[in-house]
């Protein structure tokens, strides 16, 4: 195992997705208005950054405003907002006459890699972290080793030794329990890069109700027009996502005050108010679409957008070429075997555990009840008096400060208080090296 720098960090970051871009620009501006930089280094176990790379799909848009980007609710005037970067690339005029508050999906990835540039010092991309190991100096654990394998976990073995972690470890596919991902059965975070292998499907399964589900089953519906497709779902129909003003307050940045200061059982009914502000939901625009095009092919007599409501898949078996799915009605309990060429789960995420990512380092951590960190309202795990190392995370937050935890809404306002936290010196024993 090699040493990567004999320095001691102020910050090891793992993972430079937009949570931790948005981190690292905020610790940036930070030390231009103070005058004292932080070391900080983000360990990013893809290449290049990327950001669900496999859902870019064509004519797709964001669910949020472009106002939510990485910085202009900490700060409008910032360099690293939306509008300075559509003013870099020439295009401010024509997106202000394009009259949308949602720019596409493809260019809101492409302001994220442009805000990734300048950063490309501070990022070691290719580094997969295996271990996080306490420095224990007089019974305290003074720092943490963080142990990276280089070139996408076939190097070498580098260590970075750091004063502060933030665990910023992304969203995990959730397929059901027992389903292996291979060549006929997909998660839609592959959608992009395993639709080049799929040549003249005669039919193709996606199960899921959310708006990831709706996109694929418009986008293979589009792709592949000699093909059937089948949306297997529970639900009778896709569900609106409530985007009204009042309901969209669950994402202000006050709303995390609130929901951090309430009691688990309120916690809990806010959770359950507001789960149709994001969760199995659908644009109401692409709802629409799918039923028109359904509607129209039962005119015409040749349906090959199929909605199995109601419905679930009770056995999946996949062979060379393709799959057969027993889907059961769930009213009736009657049941249809559909052969397939290919099996798409758009069935959602979940944020990575980090005291899976921590190891021993974790033991340190105070557990809730359920299992999960116990974190402060500045993001910081609360740890034994033994460990003097600040532990941050970002994504794995949802039980402690609300739902806006592992989406945008909320990236800007969140990294602005890890920068501060980190950076007073309130929580941690030892002060930033200058």
């Amino acid at each position: 195992m090699s040493r990567a720098e004999q320095r001691v960090h102020d910050l090891v970051g793992i993972g430079f997705g937009p949570s931790n871009l948005a981190l690292a620009i905020a610790l940036r501006e930070q030390a231009a208005g103070s005058g004292t930089p932080v070391d900080a280094v983000f360990l990013e176990k893809q290449p290049a950054f990327g950001w669900h790379r496999g859902m870019l799909i064509e004519g797709t848009t964001m669910q949020v405003s472009f106002l939510k980007d990485l910085v202009t609710m900490r700060n409008p005037s910032s360099e690293f907002g939306f509008l300075n970067y559509l003013q870099d690339k020439g295009r401010l005029v024509d997106f202000i006459n394009h009259k949308t508050m949602f720019p596409s999906r493809v260019e809101f990835h492409d302001y994220l890699e442009w805000a990734a540039a300048p950063f490309a010092d501070q990022v070691r991309y290719g580094s997969e972290v295996v271990a996080v190991t306490p420095v224990t100096v007089d019974g305290h654990v003074e720092y943490l080793d963080v142990v990276a394998r280089q070139d996408g976990g076939s190097g070498e073995l580098s260590t970075y030794r750091t004063r502060n972690l933030v665990v910023a470890a992304g969203l995990e596919p959730v397929l059901p329990e027992g389903v292996p991902n291979g060549d006929r059965i997909w998660h839609s975070e592959d959608l992009l890069r395993r639709l080049p292998t799929l040549e003249d499907p005669r039919r193709v399964l996606v199960v899921g109700a959310g708006q990831s589900a709706a996109e694929v089953v418009d986008h293979l519906h589009t792709t592949f027009p000699a093909a059937e497709v089948c949306a297997v779902f529970a639900r009778y129909g896709y569900t609106p996502a409530d985007d009204s003003p009042f309901a969209n307050r669950i994402f202000d940045p006050g709303a995390v005050d609130h929901f951090y200061a309430a009691g688990d059982d309120v916690k809990e009914l806010l959770r359950a108010y507001h789960q149709s502000t994001n969760y199995s939901v659908v644009d109401m625009d692409l709802i629409e679409e799918l039923y028109r095009r359904h509607y129209q092919e039962r005119v015409q007599g040749v349906e090959r957008l199929r909605l199995l409501n109601a419905s679930r898949l009770t056995d999946v078996t996949a062979h060379e070429g393709g799959v057969k799915a027993t889907v059961r009605f769930l009213p009736t309990g009657e049941e249809q075997v559909l052969d397939a060429d290919v099996l798409v789960y758009a069935t959602g995420y979940r944020p990575t555990d980090p005291l899976t990512l921590l190891g021993a380092t974790g033991e340190h951590c105070v557990r809730r009840d359920d299992g999960r960190v116990t974190l402060g309202r500045d993001y910081r795990a609360v740890t034994d008096a033994t460990l003097r190392c600040g532990i941050y995370v970002q994504g794995a937050s949802e039980h402690t400060h609300g739902i806006t935890s592992t989406l945008l809404s909320n990236t800007a306002i969140r990294a602005g208080e890890i920068a501060a936290s980190l950076t007073n010196g309130r929580h941690n024993a030892y002060a930033l090296s200058n």
